[in-house]
């Protein structure tokens, strides 16, 4: 039997940052239960932006032709999806928030072509932000809740890590990084189609 995919986006334009981190333990707790594992990192990728051509209402495919249709293809084929972020002014970074936009033919073809929904999925939502900001996550986490909503990902947990300004301080926050890596090993199993208590 293939080892399900699970498939984790790394939306920070710093490399190796406190998000990345998270999303690493993540997906080592996902491999640590047998799952296969895949990393984008969406600033390393060259993606324009949505043209709100709506091209993709007539066909339920992008018109733009760039690496977003690697990132289709590994959506496609993944059993379970992870999104990873730091917290810019309240929001996603703009290399992260790119990449959500160009869903929409997700959302097209079954709100607008009406084919079936997707097959049902899990995944996880995984946030650091550094001090200061009086808007919190809420605003960050969702449009990932509502692109998760689009390609019908069950969210199964959340970790979510404050005061992380410089690159490595997810380090001073071990806790963190084990939530991370148990949420990881839970969607790897339910990716698996195994229960979980």
């Amino acid at each position: 039997m293939t080892q399900p995919l699970v498939l984790g986006f790394a939306g920070s334009p710093r490399h190796h940052g406190n998000s990345e981190q998270m999303l690493d333990a993540c997906l080592a707790g996902a491999e640590g239960v047998g799952a296969r594992v895949h990393k984008i990192v969406t600033a390393d990728m060259s993606i324009r932006g949505c043209q709100s051509c709506q091209g993709c209402s007539l066909t339920g495919e992008c018109v733009m032709r760039d690496q977003m249709y690697e990132v289709y293809a590994s959506i496609d084929a993944a059993a379970a999806i992870v999104f990873s972020s730091p917290v810019y002014f309240a929001s996603v970074p703009a290399q992260l928030k790119i990449v959500l936009d160009r869903m929409q033919p997700y959302w097209a073809r079954t709100h607008v072509l009406k084919h079936p929904k997707p097959a049902r999925r899990p995944g996880g939502i995984l946030l650091a932000r550094g001090g200061g900001d009086p808007y919190g996550f809420t605003a960050a986490e969702y449009p990932l809740r509502s692109v998760s909503a689009v390609l019908g990902i069950d969210i199964l947990g959340e970790v979510k890590v404050s005061d992380v300004d410089s690159p490595h301080d997810v380090g001073r926050h071990p806790l963190a990084l084990d939530h991370a890596r148990a949420l990881g090993a839970r969607i790897g199993s339910a990716a698996m189609g195994e229960r979980l208590e």
